[in-house]
């Protein structure tokens, strides 16, 4: 059997001969711009293998993502940029440098001091003279995401709550003034009132520990399919969805929560 050396050799040459002369012409034309969307979306597909626990799923979707990663370097290669044994040395010296607590003699006692001594080693790598604390966050990211980022970069400098229960009332107090706002109908300051009330959901979820991100993927997920039991059940039964009442449709609703928490035979 060969090595997984061996096999990641025939991945690059299968990736620089879809890139060359003969080769495929689509493959051929890509840039490190035009993939990114498809960088981003390999990404959310193997997220959404975690979230279903499919090894499968995880076993096909991680070989996507690693394309896309073989797709640049051999850009890269092409270009004179970088090659991909530059891209495995720079990992590989990051992962030994970031981890002296394991590869050398630091004593590191918990978590807190573990993220302290890797936010200086990033600071140290970079040569950064960060203008703010909250520097370094990638504009890209989702917003919910984005907003757990900035709520910990703050955490890491003293500017947080206590207790849970203190992030909880401000959950309340900013619901309070979306209502306020809905009430007067004022629609910029409704956007305004909206962005805080999620925000601090956001700092909540950081809070307890749970990825408002992933949180709000895997509702999207389950009100899809209950949507989807509702819409088969109406076709089942030679009805449109227009033509049902919305007691109909909570009826079924009900019922594909019930099919959820019941699970499969």
């Amino acid at each position: 059997m060969n090595s997984a050396t061996d096999k990641f050799k025939t991945l690059m040459e299968l990736m620089r001969r879809l890139r060359g002369p003969g080769g495929c012409p689509w493959d051929a034309e890509q840039t490190h711009d035009s993939l990114k969307r498809y960088l981003l979306e390999e990404t959310y597909e193997v997220m959404e293998a975690i979230d279903a626990n499919s090894v499968p799923m995880m076993k096909e979707e991680l070989g996507d993502l690693l394309l896309q990663v073989v797709f640049h370097a051999v850009i890269a290669e092409e270009q004179g940029e970088f090659s991909i044994d530059e891209v495995i040395d720079t990992l590989n010296d990051k992962l030994i440098r970031r981890h002296p607590h394991v590869f050398a003699d630091l004593q590191i006692d918990t978590i807190d001091q573990l993220i302290e001594n890797w936010e200086k080693i990033k600071k140290n790598e970079k040569g950064m003279t960060r203008k703010s604390a909250l520097s370094g966050v990638p504009s890209h990211l989702p917003a919910l995401l984005k907003a757990q980022k900035i709520g910990e970069k703050a955490a890491r400098v003293g500017f947080d709550w206590s207790r849970a229960d203190e992030v909880f009332a401000k959950v309340l107090e900013e619901l309070k003034e979306f209502e306020e706002t809905m009430l007067d109908d004022n629609q910029e300051r409704m956007e305004a009132e909206l962005g805080d009330l999620l925000f601090a959901i956001a700092n909540l979820g950081r809070f307890l520990s749970l990825n408002p991100e992933d949180a709000l993927r895997k509702t999207i997920s389950r009100f899809t399919k209950r949507f989807e039991h509702i819409e088969n059940s109406l076709h089942t039964a030679n009805k449109e969805m227009q033509d049902a009442t919305l007691e109909e449709m909570e009826k079924l609703w009900q019922e594909a929560k019930f099919l959820e928490k019941e699970g499969p035979e």
